[in-house]
């Protein structure tokens, strides 16, 4: 039997339980957890924001160890060190012929499959995003693991798995990011605080952070922000007096809100890149006038798990924590254990803190 945060019916509380997992079948894997980091995405699948069938074992952000593999496997072996992939491409769907991986049509066909069940009363349970990182061991496909490069440390490599994958793809990848340009990046939590550092490793100028906390300015700062803005109404304006009243090159929204998408717009140049990373809800609606959307000709882009391939951009990424470009230890700021989630879920909501890592020991 393994312990798991299970979210029984969307909304509910999650329960801190025992579950069975089977042995892998063919072309799966079994992981043992090292960590596992608390998204916000994981906070929207609870909620009913994303759709997530139940009861679940929420959790995509992690990383581990292979204690076994089914029939078929070659990929990895037993004691092999792995981060978690929650949007395996399945390389033969059409947006994967077009070299778009990260928008594959069957990326998420494992989180409508029961994988294992409760030990109570036998029901059946659903991996959260494919991979139910929120337990101490977990059974997925052989396409959902990446081999971790060496000179990682493991529990923070879990940060590789979405946080960092998102927030570099969104600035090299989505933004295209160029030395001397300024950013705008609005949200300074797991996936703000990776993309503050990626514009630094893209040798960003001017970097301005904007939060609704005053609290996590010195986080901004440490991870790469050159200004630090509180978010209110007049954001935009702000911006602009910061870059004597042009506005930013570009802009990175973390948050997925309809006020910050819109002040991230406002607060580029004209002609600016405005990249949307925060996932939102389907009625928070974002107003453009038809006449500022061709008087400014800024571009608005949605970006999809950093527009990365994983498997591509993970030796890249553990080649920028060697060398101590990236940080990955400096982006946690609490480290918990499955029954802290909720406490997790709740700082989240309150804006407070940058990444929650689960540590399994």
């Amino acid at each position: 039997m393994v312990r798991a945060a299970v979210l029984p019916t969307v909304g509910a509380p999650l329960e801190i339980t025992e579950i069975d997992l089977p042995d892998p079948g063919p072309g799966q894997v079994r992981v043992r957890l090292a960590a596992a980091g608390v998204c916000h995405s994981d906070l929207s699948l609870s909620n009913g924001t994303l759709r997530q069938p139940v009861p679940a074992v929420l959790g995509h952000e992690g990383a581990g160890t292979v204690t076994a593999v089914g029939d078929g496997v070659t990929g990895v072996v037993p004691g092999d060190r792995v981060v978690l992939n929650w949007a395996p491409s399945c390389g033969s769907c059409h947006l994967c012929g077009l070299g778009e991986p990260w928008l594959c049509s069957n990326a998420a066909a494992a989180t409508t499959q029961p994988y294992a069940r409760r030990s109570s009363d036998g029901a059946e349970l659903y991996p959260g995003l494919g991979t139910a990182v929120f337990a101490e061991e977990t059974v997925l496909a052989a396409g959902a693991v990446l081999p971790l490069p060496d000179g990682v440390p493991l529990s923070e490599a879990a940060l590789l798995g979405c946080a960092v994958l998102t927030g570099y793809g969104a600035v090299h990848h989505a933004t295209r990011l160029r030395a001397g340009e300024s950013v705008a990046v609005f949200g300074v939590g797991g996936v703000g605080l990776a993309v503050l550092q990626a514009a630094r490793i893209a040798g960003a100028g001017q970097v301005i952070a904007v939060d609704v906390s005053d609290a996590k300015e010195e986080l901004a700062r440490s991870a790469g922000a050159t200004e630090f803005v509180i978010a209110s109404e007049t954001t935009a304006k702000r911006i602009r007096a910061l870059t004597g009243g042009h506005g930013t090159d570009a802009a990175i929204e973390c948050v997925g809100r309809a006020e910050t998408i819109r002040a991230a717009w406002s607060g580029t140049r004209r002609g600016g890149r405005t990249t949307v990373v925060g996932i939102g809800g389907a009625a928070d609606q974002v107003s453009f006038s038809a006449l500022e959307l061709f008087h400014f000709g800024r571009t608005l882009s949605g970006c999809v798990y950093g527009n990365s391939d994983p498997a591509a951009d993970l030796p890249v990424l553990a080649d920028h924590v060697r060398a101590g470009r990236l940080d990955l230890a400096a982006m946690v700021t609490d480290r918990i254990g499955l029954d802290d989630i909720p406490a997790a879920f709740d700082a989240m909501l309150a804006g407070r803190g940058g990444r929650a890592l689960i540590d399994f020991g």
